[in-house]
């Protein structure tokens, strides 16, 4: 009966046993060592991921600030055109103001020569007018007179 006793104590004895040295034992250490390495692996993947996108960051952040270069040297190249487009209006709209000035004066001249010329012209016909005013008065005066002295004699 000791025997089978023995044997009893031992079945729980060994089982246990066995269960600590499959939580504690070999078994658990090469599961760390493998899970250990798996997560090595998985992180040195994560790492290099991280490296290849900073890469690309960089390069895009190169390629956007030469876009913005770009843009920028175009933008000056935009603004001094229109500068020169603004003094070249600014010229041409002086040189018209300047030329309908003259034309204006021009024609102020013309118009005041046309008022002189049509005075003048009124003067010539008043004094044509007055002119056969008179010579009306001394035909109408020797007709009075040429009458007169018929009458007389």
């Amino acid at each position: 009966m000791k025997e089978e006793s023995g044997s009893l104590m031992q079945k729980p004895q060994k089982l246990w046993n066995e269960a600590l040295r499959k939580v504690k034992g070999e078994d658990t250490l090469q599961l760390m060592e493998q899970f250990t390495a798996e997560m090595t692996l998985v992180a040195e993947g994560l790492c290099e991921d991280q490296n290849k996108l900073r890469a690309e960051v960089a390069s895009a952040g190169q390629e956007e600030d030469r876009r913005l270069q770009r843009l920028d040297t175009r933008l000056e190249e935009l603004n001094t055109l229109t500068e020169e487009r603004e003094r070249e209006t600014d010229r041409l709209v002086t040189e018209l103001r300047t030329r309908l000035a003259a034309l204006e004066k021009q024609a102020d001249q013309a118009a005041r020569a046309r008022e002189r010329e049509a005075a003048r012209q009124t003067k010539k016909e008043r004094n044509h007018i007055r002119d056969l005013t008179v010579l009306i008065l001394v035909a109408a005066a020797c007709v009075v007179a040429v009458t007169l002295v018929i009458k007389l004699v």
